[in-house]
């Protein structure tokens, strides 16, 4: 057995009637097609129905999966009391994948927050397959004996989508050890800026975000799920990409049948709802024996990690060839590191200005386009800009405060930079500020925070500022001094 089906839902608490009181007729075609998806569970008959949550407790390097036997939740949050769950998690599927994810020393487990509360986000989908349920039951002679399920809800993290995938790949292969007749449904909103009458406002990646989306999951073409940047995310304030990205890798491999049954945005915020249906393993839809040597490379074509691993490692490896002298530096001071713990030497062979010239020096670390380490000086602390690169390399890569140290086997995906900076200028005014051109430093007493320039999601010199003010725990209401700087950002391919 192992994963019969999946599903990409919404959750809006108005779907449920009770709660929208009428206002749920705006987005028929997703009641519409939420009550076919809860219909196809109900006929499927799972033994155990995974919920992905948005709205669980989430955690920026950890993946929750929420402990305990059995959870119970309500709409009270939403003024509705009387719409109520009692479910029952599946103990033994929990303990295979928290086992997994221990022996390949993968962030996933009940640690954390004891919550017993269920969120919306599991809640909408439950309150449609627990109708399905109930209308199964009633039109069956032996209603007390018809079959139930068990639940697992999982919340998403802060982790890159490569890990997303990872986990899913390790539901599937729990849920196979097991023997686990399993249906997986991915919660989560698209994005929540598609009207200028809706809660959140406009943006224009909104509409783009929702469009690419479902196109996607249209073709069941999980791999382009890893071209969606995080700055476009956050700009369409979306919901559920996480959510859908663990789907994917559920599906890892699996030749799939894709529909999709809706999507609205009249709300100002996307629902859409695709329905996802192995056509191999989980004999939904059997192939033609002749069929089984394009199957087998079917197959194949569609380990999508495995692919955006090997398009990545490949795309650093050309980096690396084109970085000048102080990525290079910074690489080899990191790695040096991190591998023998040994601080290296100034090479000899450098430019000349790195060996002689003194600025402040920012180091900034990626791995799979998210932010793995960033520590730098405002100002010169050593006699050269090669001693600062040095420095400065192996801070961002084992002391950056919000990250756990660099382990080796993350060197071969980093994505190094170094920022050279220039002397700071006291400015008197937010309007003298360009978020291109100019980093910021916002001072406050001994308080002091600093933003760098041309950064992916920082649009405006309010946002620098107040990113700024943040960094240095500096209130928004606080007087403070304003100071700009201009930098020399060194990257592969600059």
């Amino acid at each position: 057995m192992g994963i019969v089906a999946a599903y990409m839902v919404p959750h809006p608490p108005m779907i449920v009637p009770q709660i929208g009181r009428g206002s749920e007729k705006q987005i028929e075609a997703t009641t519409r097609a939420y009550e076919a998806v809860a219909d196809e569970i109900a006929q499927i008959q799972p033994e155990t129905i995974i919920i992905t949550s948005p709205h669980s407790i989430m955690y920026s390097d950890y993946f929750h999966i929420s402990p305990g036997k059995k959870a119970g939740g309500s709409f009270v949050r939403f003024g509705v009391p009387e719409v109520r769950f009692d479910e029952q998690y599946d103990v033994e599927l929990r303990a295979e994948i928290c086992a997994r994810a221990d022996a390949n020393s993968f962030p996933a487990g009940t640690l954390g927050e004891q919550d017993s509360q269920l969120d919306h986000g599991c809640m909408v989908p439950l309150y449609f397959i627990r109708k399905a349920y109930r209308k199964l039951q009633e039109q069956s002679a032996r209603s007390n004996e018809s079959p139930d399920f068990r639940i697992l809800r999982i919340a998403l993290s802060g982790l890159p989508l490569t890990d997303h995938y990872r986990l899913g790949q390790m539901i599937r292969q729990a849920a196979e050890e097991l023997g686990r007749r399993t249906v997986l449904v991915a919660s989560g909103d698209l994005s929540h800026k598609l009207q200028d009458y809706g809660p959140y406002g406009y943006a224009p990646e909104g509409p783009k975000y929702d469009e690419r989306i479902m196109d996607v999951c249209a073709r069941a073409a999980f791999g382009e799920l890893f071209d969606f940047s995080e700055s476009f995310c956050d700009k369409a304030a979306e919901c559920g990409h996480r959510s859908f990205v663990i789907m994917a890798g559920a599906l890892d491999g699996m030749d799939v049948e894709a529909k999709q049954l809706s999507h609205e945005d009249v709300t100002g915020v996307g629902y859409g709802i695709c329905t996802f249906h192995p056509l191999t393993d989980s004999g939904w839809a059997p192939r033609p024996a002749e069929q089984e040597a394009s199957q087998k490379a079917s197959k194949d074509d569609r380990k999508f990690l495995d692919r955006y691993l090997e398009k990545t490692e490949a795309a650093i490896t050309r980096q690396r060839y084109a970085e000048d002298p102080y990525v290079r530096l910074a690489r080899q001071s990191l790695e040096s590191y991190i591998l023998k713990r040994q601080k290296i030497r100034v090479p000899e062979e450098l430019p000349e200005e790195m060996k002689t010239r003194q600025a402040g020096v920012f180091v900034s670390i990626h791995k799979h386009d998210r932010l793995r380490g960033c520590i730098g000086t405002i100002l010169p602390t050593t006699g050269s800009i090669a001693e600062e690169i040095i420095r400065n390399a192996i801070s961002a890569s084992t002391q950056d405060p919000r990250f756990e140290p660099i382990t080796p086997d993350e060197l071969k995906w980093l994505d190094v930079s170094v920022d050279v900076l220039g002397d700071p200028e006291q400015i008197n005014s937010i309007d003298e500020l360009d978020v291109r051109r100019y980093g910021v430093i916002v001072t406050s007493g001994a308080r002091r925070g600093l933003l760098l320039p041309d950064l992916d999601g920082v649009d405006t010199p309010e946002q620098q500022v107040s990113i700024a003010r943040r960094k240095g725990g500096i209130d928004e209401d606080e007087p403070v001094v304003l100071e700009r700087f201009e930098v020399i950002r060194h990257q592969a391919g600059s």
